[in-house]
């Protein structure tokens, strides 16, 4: 029998470059797993994302570093392991702060999406200098604005999707603060099709989440292919809190 602390609060994702010194924070993100509105259905890989995310305030931000990143990244040198990377924490943070619930090394599906739309300085120079241990003598820059990404995945998903569907009006989709990427797509015959089961994410930039979400479905719905589906809610709880005013 394994016995566990029940969590409750609200999910994040913080992102850290490493060294195996310094780790420099890397922006934050909120993501949906479920597949259907309202977070309701199977788990996903992930059917959207925004950032930054509204419940990591620079306090929160501050605590997370301070009572898990810091102390993790002593505890691996101590072992002879400093760790050099991308370090991704799952958090929920709850009445009593920020709580770890599990790490991954490499920047997530699809919030690495959100992040790169707001970042403005190079990556590649970011992680030369964590390979290089430089990373103390670095910051990373972001706009001001927000970003949301939804994904179009493939009827089936995230059971068995329909492969070779064909994908039209992805020209007229892009632009106006407005980037598609590519996740599960080939070209067969010179058409562009569905070849996976989140297909891809129509990403956006604006003031805030609000306006993010408004241009990224925009963008979707100028997307000709009648056999991809995706939430239409991504983002509702940065939303909601934006309507409330907090």
């Amino acid at each position: 029998m394994v016995v566990e602390e029940y969590l409750t609060g609200e999910e994040a994702s913080f992102f850290c470059l490493c060294d195996g010194a310094t780790a420099l924070p890397f922006g934050t993100a909120q993501d949906h797993k479920r597949v259907g509105d309202g977070d309701t259905g199977p788990n996903t890989g992930g059917m959207g994302a925004y950032s930054p995310a509204p419940v990591m305030t620079p306090e929160m931000t501050e605590r997370t570093m301070r009572e898990i990143i810091e102390p993790t990244m002593r505890g691996m040198a101590n072992l002879g392991a400093p760790f050099a990377g991308i370090l991704f924490a799952g958090l929920m943070i709850t009445d009593q702060g920020p709580k770890l619930i599990e790490y991954n090394t490499r920047f997530g599906d699809p919030e690495c999406q959100v992040l790169m739309m707001r970042l403005k300085d190079d990556l590649l120079v970011l992680l030369n200098a964590a390979v290089d241990g430089q990373l103390a003598h670095m910051s990373a820059r972001w706009s001001d604005e927000a970003a949301l990404t939804v994904v179009m995945a493939a009827r089936g998903y995230p059971g068995t999707p329909e492969k070779g569907s064909v994908i039209r009006g992805l020209d007229e989709a892009a632009g106006e603060g407005a980037e598609i990427f590519h996740a599960g797509t080939a070209i067969n015959g010179g058409a562009l099709v569905a070849n996976g089961g989140r297909v891809l994410n129509v990403t956006a930039t604006g003031a805030t989440v609000g306006e993010a979400q408004r241009r990224a479905y925009a963008a979707l719905d100028r997307i000709d292919w009648p056999q991809g589906f995706c939430r239409r809610d991504i983002g509702w709880r940065a939303v909601e809190r934006e309507q409330a005013g907090g």
